[in-house]
């Protein structure tokens, strides 16, 4: 089997997952929460859980919940940063944003569903003695690089420094944090469960921040390259700070990153390889 057909399979195992931790029913909450996590999605996050894994020596039936509650911490995230008091967007993945199609309060709501059921799937996941310390460190490592100390850091800093004034050091640390807390989160997983010792842990590390800054710097070259930036409050932006062809060689700097620290794993994993060089932006006219 090719590395993209695996990546495929495990995708569509994610999917039938997330349906089923996701709550039924007639309630208002309880289709939101499906419509803002089932309507699409690459699930990048997850996949790199469960890639993760494999290259530590863990299956997927032990980082499956895991990965699951990474997509539905990412997709709080996207539900909220889409309400009018942040990023205003109508628009998620070519359908009416969970606010546009149920209304503010039941958007807010969604989200913090979301949130919380993604650690009761954590709590509850059935791992092995040998993994079982390791979930309370996992969950605690999540809610670090997801909140304010991660994502939600970073998402403060998009919101409050005027893209005019910022300087490229903050701009970094701003996608660090944004972009790079949760990727990063989903890769430590897998090396958790692996009982990954501190250098294998630290290379793991850096792959999945060189990725986070490799991810947002091509979202930004794809968004300049599609002018598909919508008028707005202004965002900081990777095309907008460095220009397109810098902004194309510091991706090409943070995928080459990234592959060097899986290498310094000392530990081989295709898929992990194949989802850092998805990300190189290809010129295609």
């Amino acid at each position: 089997m090719t590395t993209a057909a695996s990546l495929r399979e495990k995708r569509e195992l994610i999917d039938r997952s997330l349906a089923d931790y996701l709550p039924e029913g007639d309630s208002k909450l309880a289709e939101a929460m499906r419509y803002a996590v089932l309507s699409g999605g690459k699930r990048f996050r997850p996949l790199l859980t469960l890639a993760s894994g494999e290259c530590f020596g863990v299956g997927s039936r032990d980082t499956l919940p895991f990965a699951c509650a990474i997509e539905l911490i990412h997709n709080y995230s996207l539900v909220h940063d889409d309400l009018p008091a942040l990023d205003d967007d109508e628009l998620r993945r070519g359908q009416p944003t969970c606010h546009a199609a149920f209304g503010e309060d039941i958007a807010l709501l969604t989200g913090d569903a979301l949130l919380t059921l993604a650690f009761e799937i954590m709590a509850r996941a059935p791992v092995g003695d040998r993994s079982f310390p390791a979930r309370a460190e996992i969950m605690a490592d999540v809610a670090r690089l997801s909140g304010a100390g991660g994502m939600i850091g970073g998402q403060l800093l998009d919101i409050s420094l005027p893209p005019a004034e910022i300087s490229r050091e903050e701009f970094d640390t701003l996608i660090l944090l944004k972009t790079g807390g949760l990727i990063t989160a989903s890769v430590r997983i897998g090396a958790a469960l692996g009982g990954a010792g501190g250098d294998e842990m630290d290379a793991i590390t850096r792959y999945g921040e060189n990725l986070g800054l490799a991810f947002q710097t091509r979202d930004d070259i794809l968004d300049a390259r599609e002018d598909s930036h919508e008028a707005g409050t202004p965002r900081p932006n990777s095309v907008v700070l460095y220009g397109e062809e810098e902004a194309a060689r510091r991706l090409n700097r943070f995928v080459d990153g990234a592959l060097t620290a899986l290498n310094d794993t000392g530990r081989k994993s295709e898929e992990l390889r194949f989802l850092a060089e998805f990300l190189l932006v290809r010129d295609e006219g």
